[in-house]
């Protein structure tokens, strides 16, 4: 691994540095710094339209979407310099997160599927941060298993006529476009009778319901679709073909998440060193010195797998499956981080708010950390991913792959 920076990539993050020092949102720095996993909001402004002012703003010197093509709203610069520029922005780089499906997800599966007007149309204002997207994937009934989908997608005339239902929709509630997997023909294998489109959020039929959850935010929601009509011309590849197409999405899912998940360990060392325990700093007991020592060497493992992938992008190459990785070891361990975190603070743990320690940063951590694990694949499906396509270790038993999905046995009905 090389971690110093070509003389091109030098001038590059000089320039990104420079321009995020005169323009970024300096007023809300502070609190940005403070947040954390599950509690990403700023007291006295809207996050979303401060979000959406800042991609603008970036958007309109050229800083958005770095990687997207030129025609599309991007850049057209390196991934290197993708990386370079995420490194830069800091604390602001978490009002992106408001887009990471858009830009992460949706962006380049439409890029890849897309007509070249759609994509002209779309993507620059998705870019901008002007208009944003969600993906409708996961069911109740499916699970984990993204194949095993209901909802349904029936031709009549130039026209498809959607029903269904999905769920755990992130960001669906300030959503404008959609990109939604359907199934269009039960009567052959799960994978091969899916068809995949995007369509406008404010459809006559689409109804969102927010999800409450256990922190009492409601960042995703419940989506039905009740005779809601999408053109043929926003289908997204072929007909019956959208396993294919769901794989370009999943694919950036996992790299877009497994990239930006955190560990939770920095504010944990930070909290030991001035937490006092017994008259003295947290940070001077054995017992939780050898915890952080663990902890440390779990987040310098990733750290380092990380900065491999960077050295390949900077070399031109393509990474390998360090995202993975990087998904399956920090979703465990920022739940274990702040479930410890929570035992230091004793009675006081039980506490959440502006009144706990720390604004109860680490009960809000501790609320979200079960969610990390779940989104974007579960601990289960990316072993299985490191399993088969890393270690080349023989598939899981699949009992249903080849089966008609109408005659997979279920409680309910195709």
């Amino acid at each position: 691994m090389n971690f110093d920076d070509t003389p091109h990539e030098a001038a590059f993050r000089s320039q990104a540095r420079a321009w995020i020092a005169a323009n970024a949102p300096k007023q809300y720095e502070d609190e940005l710094r403070a947040t954390s996993l599950g509690r990403v909001a700023l007291k006295n402004a809207n996050i979303l339209e401060v979000a959406k002012a800042w991609q603008k703003k970036k958007a309109d010197a050229g800083w958005a979407c770095l990687h997207w093509p030129k025609d599309y709203g991007g850049r057209g610069a390196s991934p290197i310099e993708r990386v370079i520029w995420q490194q830069e922005e800091g604390p602001y780089g978490k009002l992106s997160g408001l887009f990471i499906i858009g830009h992460g997800m949706c962006g380049p599966t439409m890029m890849a599927y897309a007509s070249e007007d759609h994509k002209r149309q779309y993507l620059p204002p998705l870019a901008s941060g002007e208009k944003v997207w969600c993906q409708l994937f996961s069911e109740p009934a499916g699970g984990s298993d993204v194949a095993g989908l209901r909802t349904r997608a029936e031709k009549r005339g130039d026209d498809w006529v959607i029903n269904g239902q999905k769920i755990w929709t992130s960001g669906a509630h300030y959503s404008d476009y959609g990109i939604l997997l359907t199934r269009t023909d039960p009567t052959v294998p799960k994978h091969k009778g899916l068809t995949m489109f995007f369509l406008d959020m404010k459809s006559p039929g689409v109804e969102v319901r927010p999800i409450k959850q256990a922190s009492g935010h409601s960042d995703f929601n419940e989506v039905y679709f009740t005779d809601v009509v999408i053109p043929d011309s926003q289908r997204l590849g072929a007909v019956d073909d959208g396993w294919n197409v769901a794989l370009t999405t999943l694919m950036n899912e996992r790299m877009s998440i497994g990239a930006g998940v955190a560990t939770g360990f920095p504010e944990l060392f930070d909290f030991c060193s001035n937490l006092m325990l017994d008259d003295r700093p947290a940070i001077e007991d054995r017992n939780v010195r050898s915890k952080l020592a663990n902890w440390a060497v779990k987040a310098s493992g990733l750290k380092y797998t990380s900065m491999r992938a960077i050295s390949a992008l900077s070399k031109g190459e393509r990474p390998g499956p360090e995202n993975s990785i990087g998904k399956l070891v920090a979703g465990p361990m920022i739940q274990d981080v702040a479930a410890y975190a929570l035992d230091l603070q004793g009675a006081a743990g039980v506490l959440s708010g502006p009144e706990a320690e720390l604004a109860g940063k680490f009960q809000a951590m501790l609320l979200r950390a079960p969610g990390t694990r779940v989104e974007g694949g579960t601990d289960e499906i990316m072993r299985n991913i490191i399993a088969e396509r890393v270690l080349g270790l023989p598939g899981d038993i699949r009992v249903d792959k080849d089966v008609p999905f109408n005659q997979v046995p279920t409680k309910g009905r195709a």
